[in-house]
């Protein structure tokens, strides 16, 4: 059950990089409401994913 510990992260770093392009395009003068879109979402999952694999540690625990 580590990898799903770790695929956590994975939603997170993927996050951070697409906000990153998103700044990049912006500064650049392009569109980045798709970048920004994928981040959002990506680090949204990542609190979605925590959550529920906190729960469920709760519950194996009892």
């Amino acid at each position: 059950m580590t990898y799903l510990k770790i695929i956590q992260y994975v939603y997170l770093a993927f996050g951070f990089i697409f906000l990153y392009k998103a700044y990049d395009e912006y500064t650049n003068g392009g569109n980045p409401i798709m970048f920004l879109a994928i981040g959002v979402v990506a680090i949204a999952m990542f609190f979605f994913r925590r959550h529920f694999h906190n729960k469920q540690q709760n519950r194996d625990n009892k």
